[in-house]
């Protein structure tokens, strides 16, 4: 990531999920610390990914580390949100930059109007909290057209590009 942003002159960022074990590992501060010192990637180009199952395990421990993560300068996303124990008040505790709407309530956006009013309350609630959003699982043009209308600005998905090996990556990112 860090070439590629040396190469374009671009901020790309990049997202990495985190697994439950990963995020509750009495080291993940000082591996992304230390990660981050030895590429040289700025850490706000770096988005972590935490599942809302995961964030609220121990929310003892998890208030510092999300602070802390954030202290180093890296993004926090709440991945598959909505799935989880979707207990809104940690959304004014934890320092997230991101709400990932699960591809659950994408899925079926533009047949099922409680997947589109479920989609449309969480890109509203971000809003309101001055958070990103992004659609998780869009495969459709008409999944992301909805999903504009409804104010969400980024999206990932087969709509947009399967996995790519780095050559065709790097050639898509070059255009």
């Amino acid at each position: 990531m860090r070439q590629w942003q040396k190469e374009s002159g671009c901020a790309y960022r990049v997202a990495v999920n985190l697994s439950a074990s990963q995020f509750t590992q009495s080291n993940l501060l000082d591996t992304v610390r230390k990660t981050l010192d030895e590429t040289g990637l700025p850490p706000e180009t770096l988005e972590l990914e935490i599942t809302e199952t995961a964030m609220l395990k121990d929310t003892a421990e998890t208030i510092p580390l999300l602070f802390s993560l954030k202290k180093l300068g890296v993004r926090l996303a709440i991945d598959d949100f909505g799935t989880g124990y979707s207990s809104l008040s940690y959304l004014k505790n934890f320092p997230i930059d991101t709400l990932k709407i699960d591809r659950t309530f994408v899925e079926e956006i533009v047949t099922n109007s409680k997947d589109c009013a479920i989609a449309q309350t969480i890109v509203q609630l971000a809003d309101n909290l001055q958070l990103c959003t992004i659609a998780e699982g869009v495969e459709t043009s008409e999944q992301a057209d909805i999903l504009r209308k409804l104010g969400c600005a980024e999206f990932q998905g087969f709509y947009f590009s399967h996995p790519l090996p780095v050559p065709q990556l790097s050639l898509l990112l070059e255009h």
